[in-house]
């Protein structure tokens, strides 16, 4: 289990799981939690990269990020440790 906390965000954490090179059990702490939790299911099974791919780089009303944003961030920095 992997645990982030975001920045510049209303969620305040993201925990999840990746086995192998696939995303499961996504959850959000926080946020705008109906949103928060559609992105966890539509993004459970899918592999890392295309989740990075996808969500990198969206931005939420006038910050340089959201939450979609901050999980990519958040698999990134998962990837590192792994391969640390």
């Amino acid at each position: 289990m992997f645990t982030y906390y975001t920045k510049g965000v209303c969620s305040k954490k993201i925990t999840f799981d990746i086995e192998g090179n696939v995303i499961r059990n996504v959850k959000f702490y926080a946020g705008c939690d109906g949103n928060l939790k559609g992105i966890s299911k539509l993004i459970e099974g899918m592999t890392v990269n295309d989740v990075i791919n996808k969500l990198k780089g969206i931005r939420c009303k006038d910050k340089n990020t959201s939450c979609p944003d901050q999980l990519a961030c958040a698999l990134e920095e998962a990837i590192k440790e792994r391969h640390a």
